[in-house]
C-alpha cells in the first residue's frame, strides 16, 4: 500500500502524488462509493492509501481525516443542501479579486472571507490587475481589509507587479487560488509557474462585466523553486453560499467584530435589534465599519443581494 496526495479529480477518476516520487492513476474502490456520504468522497488535497494494480493504475482503498476543509454548499433534492468541499488540507487561501474589469464586489468579498474564518484556514487577499487603476486607488479598494488585519497583495500579472511577494507567501505551503470569474486567477498561476499553461479568458462583455469562466475542474499545481508547495486552481465562483455556519457564530467570522461581542446586553444577541448591542455601538462609534456590519446584516437575514 502506498500514501499519496490526490492533485487531481476529474469523472471518478484521481491524479495521485505517491510519497515513493511518482504520479499514479487511480480510482476508488467500489466499497468507498457505496458508504453514504455527507460530502464528496475524495478531493484535491485529501491524503489517501493507495494499492498498487498490475496494469499499473491504482485502487484508493482509504482517505486519511481531514484536518481542514474549504468548501461551499451545493443545492440538493427537495430543498436539502450538502456540502461541496473544494479543497482538503489547505494551508491558505489565496482571494483574488480585481481592482478593476471586473470591479470589485464588496459584499463578495466579504462571504470568502467569512468562509475562511469560519473553517479556520488563513486569508490572502489578492488585489489583481492593480495596473488599471493605479496603486493609490488599489489601496482605496482593499485598504480597509489590511487595516482590520488580514494580510493584502497588491499584483498584475502582465505588468509583473507584486508576484515576487506573492510567491513569499505561497512557498511550502497547499493553497487555494479562489474568487470570481474573470480576475484573472489562471494568469496570475500561469505566470508564477511558468508551464501550466492554464486557460484564460476575457472579461464578458454580454455579461455585464462578469468574467468568463475557464478553468472547468479543481487541480493542484506543483510549484518549484525555494520552498515548493503546490496551489489549487479552482473553477470560478461568482456566489459563494455559506456552509453549516449557525447564525450564532457568523458575526465571530468577522474577525473585527469579536472584541464586541462581549459587551452586548443579552447572550443571544443577533446584533440587529436587540438593546443595548456592543457591535452595534461599536459601528455607531466609527470601530467597525458600516458596509462590514451591513454584509454581516445581509448574510444574518438571507439578502445576499450584491
Amino acid at each position: 500500500m502506498t500514501r499519496g496526495l490526490v492533485l487531481r479529480a476529474l469523472s471518478g477518476f484521481y491524479t495521485i502524488a505517491t510519497d515513493d516520487g511518482d504520479l499514479v492513476e487511480a480510482r476508488l474502490r467500489g466499497r468507498m462509493k457505496r458508504v453514504r456520504q455527507a460530502s464528496d468522497i475524495a478531493v484535491i488535497g485529501d491524503r489517501v492509501s493507495v494499492e498498487r494494480l498490475p496494469d499499473g493504475t491504482g485502487a484508493i482503498d482509504a482517505i486519511e481525516p481531514r484536518e481542514r476543509r474549504f468548501s461551499r454548499r451545493q443545492p440538493g433534492p427537495r430543498g436539502s443542501w450538502r456540502e461541496d468541499v473544494m479543497v482538503a488540507n489547505a494551508d491558505l487561501v489565496a482571494i483574488v479579486f480585481s481592482c478593476d474589469r471586473p470591479p470589485p464586489n464588496p459584499r463578495l468579498i466579504d462571504r470568502f472571507l467569512v468562509v475562511t474564518e469560519y473553517n479556520e484556514v488563513p486569508a490572502l487577499l489578492v488585489a489583481n490587475k492593480v495596473d488599471l487603476v493605479g496603486g493609490e486607488a488599489a489601496r482605496e479598494l482593499f485598504g480597509h481589509y489590511g487595516r482590520i488585519g488580514y494580510d493584502v497583495v497588491y499584483t498584475a500579472a502582465k505588468a509583473g507587479i507584486g508576484l515576487d511577494e506573492l510567491r513569499v507567501r505561497l512557498a511550502g505551503r497547499l493553497s487555494i487560488v479562489t474568487g470570481p470569474s474573470g480576475v484573472g486567477k489562471s494568469t496570475l498561476l500561469n505566470t508564477l509557474q511558468p508551464g501550466l499553461q492554464l486557460a484564460t479568458g476575457d472579461v464578458s462583455e454580454v455579461e455585464s462585466g462578469k468574467g468568463k469562466h475557464t478553468t472547468t475542474h479543481a487541480e493542484l499545481h506543483p510549484l518549484t523553486g525555494t520552498g515548493g508547495g503546490y496551489v489549487a486552481d479552482t473553477p470560478g465562483i461568482r456566489e459563494l453560499g455559506l456552509w453549516q455556519i449557525p447564525p450564532t457564530e457568523l458575526a465571530w467570522c468577522f474577525r473585527e467584530f469579536r472584541d464586541h461581542l462581549g459587551a452586548c446586553a443579552f447572550n443571544d444577541c443577533t446584533h440587529l435589534h436587540e438593546p443595548r448591542c456592543g457591535l452595534r455601538a461599536a459601528v455607531e462609534a466609527g470601530h467597525v465599519s458600516e458596509e462590514r456590519y451591513d454584509s454581516y446584516r445581509r448574510m444574518l437575514t438571507g439578502d445576499l443581494a450584491a
